[in-house]
């Protein structure tokens, strides 16, 4: 889609306005990708694939308006803001014409469409800040809802998921103590690629010769990051390992790396230790065995899908008995909380074929079940490769279906994320029985307090609880530049440091 930002009459540099728009856009019409021609001859007569954004100020107000082109036609909206909320500091005035350019945006956009998407004009990772945001500055559950649904027209549904995702953010946030983090660490291999999959991991197979020196450089990172935490005086809240998938390393490898944290790091009161086992072609009684005997309670058992067809469709070497089988043996070993992922969309699959993975997975009752909707991902075989899919509509129904499913099945939603180019615009939401939440993943992603990363591709978030600061420290994205520049990953470990001397 051609996008023309005409707000350079008023020096308000229209560069910085890029992903406003370019987010709605992706909300409205994810099909399309963002073009910038160039102005010289343009004319929009004609156009059927463009959307131009001007704005005129008066002395009383400053209007933003949006014009929308459509194959069905032209869509115009326009939106008001006093013109002296502009007089005001740079970044305020910027949020006040973000806002209003998106707003404009929506409403062409969606007349034009004849309907308007579930999380309305809402765009971004993290839709629970805003009425976590609202209540905790004294609103209500039903005034927050009221705001999403006026303000940004999201749809009642999703208004109150959204809600209740805030509810368990509170609840989380009251419970954290000073001197606390949370810790990740990540295996970044597999044993095949998913076909939908973009993270940093690499399949084992052809990867082997990686593994052994990736987990020696690895001991090293948390080594020296239990003397930084000593050093800064921290304790560890919740340690999450993943990946990839974690188990694809060996029992021994596993024993080793978890002795290592045990011996270095300061996880006396961790009140939670979790690892994903993902995939169940990687899971064994062994290495299940060595997880419990250091104290890991709580495991990820990830179908994405109880078909064998959809499996095989996206590049899976394990059958649904697999999965039934690796279930089994974790309670046998007595694992008690037990997480299993569902992704809504995949290739090959329908909303019947759905219907059918979470009803079997709900009849295996883990503790938390995760539903996930697909996302086109760059990097990922289906981005590159294409093929058929279901379309929005049917995916919509499949993640409709699972809201009401997993409601009556006595689970409540705890937190919540979107991602780009994500089918019909949905959203991913974890479930769980009442009082097995995931602490880790509430803290990850509200941002709740400081999390540690080690591994390849990880990304630390030093996060100042008083002023919600946010320090990003990121190790290099793949296995064997974070194997070559191993002394760095530890060098930045200083940074910890310089920030808890600084807050």
């Amino acid at each position: 889609m051609k996008l023309y930002l005409d707000l350079d009459n008023y020096d308000y540099q229209p560069e910085r306005y890029k992903y406003a728009v370019e987010q709605m856009m992706l909300t409205l019409f994810p099909e399309e990708r963002p073009e910038y021609p160039p102005r010289e001859g343009r004319t929009l007569k004609g156009e059927t694939n463009a959307a131009r954004f001007t704005l005129r100020r008066s002395p009383v107000w400053t209007t933003v308006r949006a014009q929308v082109y459509r194959p069905q036609g032209m869509g115009q909206a326009a939106v008001r803001v006093g013109s002296g909320e502009l007089d005001r500091p740079p970044e305020q005035v910027y949020h006040t014409l973000q806002h209003a350019l998106k707003m404009a945006f929506y409403q062409a956009g969606t007349a034009l469409l004849g309907g308007e998407p579930p999380w309305g004009a809402l765009t971004g990772v993290r839709p629970v800040k805003l009425p976590t945001r609202a209540m905790l500055a004294g609103a209500t559950e039903a005034q927050a809802c009221r705001e999403l649904e006026r303000e940004y027209h999201v749809s009642p549904r999703r208004a109150r998921l959204a809600v209740e995702c805030a509810r368990a953010s509170l609840a989380e946030d009251r419970q954290l103590e000073e001197g606390q983090v949370s810790l990740y660490i990540g295996i970044p291999f597999c044993p095949t690629r998913c076909a939908y999959c973009s993270f940093v991991s690499a399949d084992v197979g052809r990867a082997l010769k990686l593994v052994d020196p990736y987990v020696e450089a690895l001991l090293e990172e948390v080594r020296r990051t239990g003397q930084v935490l000593e050093q800064a005086g921290l304790r560890v809240r919740t340690l999450y390992v993943g990946g990839g998938t974690p188990t694809t390393l060996s029992a021994s490898q596993l024993d080793r790396l978890l002795a290592a944290a045990e011996a270095h790091l300061p996880l006396a009161g961790c009140r939670e230790m979790t690892v994903e086992a993902g995939r169940p072609d990687t899971i064994t009684r062994e290495k299940l065995e060595v997880l419990r005997e250091h104290g890991i309670e709580r495991i990820s058992i990830n179908p994405q899908t109880m078909s064998d067809q959809v499996l095989q469709a996206i590049g899976r070497r394990h059958t649904a008995r697999d999965i039934r089988e690796a279930f089994c043996t974790a309670r046998e070993v007595d694992f008690a909380c037990i997480n299993m992922d569902l992704i809504a969309g995949l290739p090959q699959d329908s909303v019947e074929g759905f219907r059918d993975s979470l009803e079997e997975v709900l009849a295996l009752r883990p503790e938390n079940i995760t539903v996930h909707t697909l996302a086109m991902k760059k990097g990922s075989r289906l981005m590159e490769e294409g093929g058929a899919l279901p379309s929005g509509e049917e995916t919509g129904r499949m993640v409709d279906l699972s809201l009401e499913a997993l409601e009556g099945a006595g689970y409540r939603p705890y937190y919540l994320y979107r991602q780009k180019y994500m089918s019909g615009g949905l959203e991913n939401v974890s479930w769980c029985l009442p009082g097995t939440e995931n602490h880790y993943n509430i803290i990850m992603m509200e941002e709740l307090q400081s999390v540690l990363s080690l591994g390849a591709g990880g990304v630390t978030k030093l996060v100042d609880r008083s002023s919600r600061r946010i320090v990003r420290l990121t190790n290099p994205k793949y296995p064997h530049d974070y194997l070559a520049m191993s002394a760095k990953v530890l060098e930045q470990k200083d940074e910890i440091l310089r920030f808890y001397r600084e807050v």
